[in-house]
């Protein structure tokens, strides 16, 4: 019993210091996912403008 008692208390004191790190590691996920949504965007929009281009193109013919 107290082994077990020992074992939940390192489990503990583990996860305090495993949520203690995530939470200085919050802020940068959250601007790399930023980054990340912000590129796709950016990817997105760059495609759209060249196909529109390529049709604006296309029509002068």
């Amino acid at each position: 019993m107290v082994e077990l008692q020992l074992q939940l208390q390192q489990y503990n004191e583990c996860g305090a210091k495993a949520t203690a790190k995530r939470k200085g590691h919050g802020f940068t996920r959250k601007c790399a996912s930023l980054v990340k949504e912000q590129r796709a965007r950016i990817y997105i929009l760059r495609r759209c403008a060249t196909m529109l281009l390529c049709w604006y193109i296309q029509g002068d013919d």
